[in-house]
């Protein structure tokens, strides 16, 4: 099978996946339990029997299942996720769109350092492994990937923001915003310093593992036992020859994480209060806003396809091994 025929086939295997997401998505909404218009409509006394009717037509679900689910599939495909069951009835879109740019400023900034801190500290551990600097490298990223992230940044809080207050607590830009954008910009960098730094300890732990261990296995090829038998310094054979190749794990785990981008961190954005999509999802849940919900599943599977897809893709530049045929 040559490169041509992979990439149909991986094309192929993704449209199947977002079809499937759609369909699931679809379907575990109706079978949740409560109803979304019962609750939209619950403090009302007169003519509760004629708003639910009008909501319900609005919404289509007055229409047989099978009416809904056409009508689900196309507004997927076209990315019109119809109007919010709060916020006055908002159209879901817009709600994403507000919430969207702080949560692509947390999750990147959090998976940068999170990428750059685990494999420095893998690098570091596999070249010292069997010592002292590799068990306590070894331990830490294992204490913090088993710390729950809401105690961890709790903990944050309590620290620096309560004990010491070099931070805030709470929030993404302060009230009243500051109007210069250079002020602006700087705010919300204090800001997102406790949030994004949680997200990296309880998440670097994985990569650090990931990258030592990989190491680890390509320090013991023949070609590196070949390149130290020629006299090859230590630090060219970590960094020129086997890094290269230790490297290729990770990218599944990059691709992934940049695949969770958009949906962002539940836990943490609402222990935070950051404005984001995690926090959208809490309040959503908390709602029954189905609509919001439905959005953000499909977007969020969609992304974690792509996601795959492009790690494919890439295996096949980054190992030359990688064959098709």
């Amino acid at each position: 099978m040559g490169l041509r025929e992979f990439v149909v086939r991986r094309v192929f295997n993704s449209i199947f996946l977002i079809l499937g997401a759609i369909a699931f998505n679809f379907f575990i909404f109706r079978l949740m339990p409560g109803d979304p218009v019962a609750i939209l409509i619950s403090g009302q006394i007169a003519g509760q029997q004629d708003m639910a009717a009008a909501i319900r037509t609005l919404w289509g679900l007055d229409q047989p299942l099978y009416v809904q689910f056409v009508q689900y599939f196309i507004n997927m495909i076209n990315f019109n996720f119809g109007l919010s069951f709060t916020e006055g009835f908002r159209p879901v879109i817009m709600s994403i769109a507000a919430r969207l740019p702080n949560t692509l400023l947390l999750m990147g900034t959090a998976a940068i350092v999170t990428i750059i801190i685990g494999i420095i500290t893998g690098i570091t551990a596999a070249a010292k492994r069997g010592g002292k600097t590799d068990m306590g490298l070894v331990v830490g990223a294992l204490t913090f990937y088993s710390i729950p992230t809401f105690w961890l940044g709790m903990m944050f809080i309590l620290m620096f923001g309560f004990y010491i207050p070099l931070f805030p607590m709470s929030g993404t830009i302060s009230v009243p915003a500051p109007t210069d954008p250079l002020a602006y910009a700087l705010d919300v960098a204090w800001h997102l310093v406790l949030p994004a730094l949680t997200l990296a300890l309880v998440s670097y732990g994985g990569y650090m593992l990931v990258m030592r261990n990989s190491l680890i296995d390509v320090l013991t090829e023949d070609y590196i036992v070949t390149a130290r038998a020629k006299g090859v310094d230590e630090r060219s054979v970590l960094y020129k020859h086997a890094l290269r190749n230790a490297i290729l794990p990770l990218v599944t785990m990059i691709a992934l994480t940049f695949g969770f981008l958009i949906t962002g961190a539940t836990l943490t954005e609402t222990v935070f209060n950051w404005y984001g999509i995690g926090r959208l999802i809490f309040d959503s849940v908390l709602s029954h806003n189905y609509p919001v919900l439905q959005a953000l599943f499909y977007i969020m599977a969609l992304t974690v396809i792509i996601a795959n897809f492009i790690a494919d893709m890439l295996y096949g530049f980054l190992d030359p091994r990688v064959r098709y045929d």
